[in-house]
């Protein structure tokens, strides 16, 4: 059996060979069990924006208290949202502490980003309803999320699963360049720790859109730029596909990007 490798690394496109259904496969059904629910999607979109107790839940997605509880516990198993003590509304006899949920940092990022992972993983697994309900809740998910808009998401390194979304006429890629004059609305920038990525002000790299292609092109950077492995030729535009593997320079200082292209989006 193989395994993809560690995160960021190029194994994206090895296959996963397997006689008899693993932990990991049953573990992924009750993963997507917990997201295929409409409800629970709500409830995360809902927690996104401020804390809430769970009549104030159970109001706003219109369903019994019982019910609203069991779909936070299940949520919370898989570490998505937390509580913890607030303050309910004014009553009659005054205000009395709740339990307020809300949302792990850095939930919705992880969420794109495993299933992410696991819609390009090139899994051969004979359970064919697990590969119709993954396909099925990453399509609801990114609904929600990311309105169907192409993301990159962060793999590895100190801003790893961080994501960003990929604006159609051009988004450039690189470093954080604190003498740049100007920043676009569109520009990725990472983090000093990527020091062998090139300044935003002169961009390692520039990915867009041409027709139903998207391009991605390095700039003349000094650590090169790398998809799925392979070097690009500076300022010779390649199209990129869902679930490639963005390089920006090799090593511990460089960044490694993943291609998030949802459907109607390539």
């Amino acid at each position: 059996m193989q395994f993809p490798g560690p995160r960021g690394t190029d194994d994206m496109t090895k296959t996963i060979v397997h006689e008899e259904t693993p932990d990991y496969f049953q573990e992924l059904s009750e993963y997507l069990e917990v997201l295929s629910n409409s409800q629970r999607l709500r409830i995360l979109k809902m927690l996104e924006k401020k804390p809430r107790d769970v009549r104030t839940i159970a109001s706003e997605i219109q369903t019994s208290y019982e019910n609203t509880k069991k779909h936070l516990d299940r949520l919370m198993s898989m570490g998505l949202i937390r509580k913890e003590v607030g303050l309910g509304q004014q009553t009659s006899k005054g205000v009395h502490p709740v339990w307020k949920y809300s949302l792990v940092p850095g939930a919705m990022e992880a969420i794109i980003r495993n299933l992410g992972f696991f819609s390009n993983m090139r899994i051969q697994v004979a359970d064919t309803d697990l590969k119709r309900r993954l396909e099925d809740v990453r399509s609801a998910i990114e609904g929600e999320i990311t309105g169907n808009r192409p993301v990159l998401i962060v793999l590895g390194g100190p801003e790893d699963g961080r994501f960003f979304f990929i604006d159609e006429k051009g988004t450039r890629i690189g470093r954080i360049d604190k003498n740049a004059e100007s920043r676009g609305s569109a520009d990725i920038i990472l983090g000093t720790e990527y020091s062998s990525v090139s300044r935003v002000s002169r961009p390692h790299a520039v990915l867009r859109r041409e027709g139903k292609k998207w391009l991605l092109e390095d700039r003349g950077s000094t650590g090169g730029t790398f998809l799925n492995g392979n070097a690009l030729q500076k300022g010779v535009a390649v199209e990129v596909s869902d679930g490639d593997v963005i390089e920006l320079a090799k090593g511990p200082a460089g960044a490694k990007l993943l291609v998030i292209l949802p459907a109607g989006a390539s």
